[in-house]
C-alpha cells in the first residue's frame, strides 16, 4: 500500500467507555472503528497497529482487550499488530477529566501491564511516549519497550514557537522534555543501540512476511545490523561531540558481540562507505 505501519487506538475497548467519550460524529460508531483494522488488512494494508488510552477504563480490561484483539487479528489475517501503543491519559488545560481521569493508572501497574503485553506478545513492538517520565521511561525500557519518542511537540506550531502561547496550545502534558541528542546518549551510555531503520518497510518484510521472521526471533538478524548503520548515519550527520563520542562505544559494543561470519563482513564494509559519505544503506 506504499505505507509504514497503519495505526488505530480503539482509545477505550468498553463500549459504554466508549460511547459516553465519543457522544457524536463519525467517531462515535464502536464497532466501525473496532473492526478498522479488519478493513485495512483486507484492503491490502498488512501492516497495523492498535492502542489504547489508559485511564479511560480499568487498565485490566483495556489490556485484555489489546490481547484479544491480537488474537483476533492472528487467527483472521495471520498478522498480529507490529506494534502495541499504552498512552496514559496526562493533564490538558482546560480539561476537568484529563486532571482526574475516571481510572487514573499507578505507576505500578502501568510497569505491570507493560510487562504483561510484552510477555504475550513478544514479536510487537511496544511504544513509551513523551507523556511518562524520564525515570519511569529509563526503568520501562529495561524490560521490554522497543519504540520511543524524543523531543516532541505536541502543540500547534510549537516546533518553531518555544513559548507560553506554545505551550497552551498543546494537546497534554508531557513529562519528558529531553532532546533527542540526549535521549541518544543516555541510551547509548545505558548499553542500547538506538535505531532509525526502515529496512523492513522499504524491502517488503511487512505483514505475513514479517511475522515469519519476528515470531521466531529471526529478524534480529536485519534489525542489530540496520540499527548499527542508521545510527551511525544519525552520529556522523547531526549528533553532538558527546554523542558521538558514546555513538561510537556503543557501536563497537555491538560488533564485539555479532558472531564472525558474511553478514558481519558486509556490515563492516558499509560502516566504511557510510564514514566516507555513503548514506542510506540497509540489509
Amino acid at each position: 500500500a506504499g505505507i509504514g505501519t497503519y495505526q488505530i487506538f480503539q482509545e477505550t475497548y468498553h463500549q459504554a467507555t466508549y460511547k459516553a467519550m465519543h457522544p457524536s460524529g463519525p467517531k462515535s460508531n464502536f464497532l466501525w472503528r473496532l473492526y478498522g483494522l479488519d478493513r485495512a488488512q483486507q484492503a491490502g494494508i498488512d501492516d497495523v497497529g492498535i492502542g489504547a488510552l489508559m485511564g479511560l477504563f480499568d487498565w485490566r480490561f483495556e489490556t485484555m482487550a489489546l490481547l484479544y484483539h491480537t488474537i483476533h487479528l492472528e487467527e483472521n489475517f495471520k498478522v498480529g499488530p507490529h506494534t502495541i501503543s499504552f498512552p496514559r491519559i496526562e493533564p490538558a488545560i482546560g480539561t476537568a477529566l484529563c486532571d482526574q481521569p475516571p481510572h487514573a493508572v499507578s505507576d505500578y501497574d502501568f510497569k505491570r501491564l507493560v510487562a504483561i503485553l510484552r510477555l504475550a506478545v513478544p514479536y510487537t513492538g511496544l511504544i513509551l511516549t513523551c507523556r511518562e517520565s524520564v525515570e519511569l521511561r529509563n526503568e520501562i525500557i529495561e524490560f521490554g519497550v522497543s519504540q520511543i519518542d524524543a523531543g516532541s511537540n505536541i502543540g500547534i506550531g510549537a516546533y518553531s514557537q518555544q513559548d507560553d502561547e506554545a505551550y497552551k496550545k498543546s494537546q497534554f502534558v508531557l513529562n519528558d522534555g529531553r532532546s533527542l541528542d540526549q535521549v541518544i546518549r543516555e541510551l547509548c551510555e545505558a548499553d542500547f543501540i538506538p535505531s532509525f531503520c526502515t529496512g523492513c518497510y522499504r524491502l517488503g518484510r511487512t505483514g505475513e512476511h514479517f511475522m515469519e521472521f519476528a515470531i521466531p526471533g529471526f529478524v534480529k538478524r536485519f534489525c542489530t545490523p540496520n540499527a548499527v548503520l542508521t545510527f551511525l548515519e544519525y552520529r556522523e550527520d547531526y549528533s553532538s561531540p558527546e554523542t558521538r563520542k558514546a555513538g561510537m562505544k556503543q557501536i563497537e559494543r555491538e560488533l564485539e558481540r555479532m558472531p564472525d561470519g558474511d553478514q558481519k563482513k558486509k556490515l563492516l564494509e558499509r560502516i566504511e562507505q557510510i564514514k566516507k559519505g555513503d548514506r542510506d544503506l540497509y540489509f
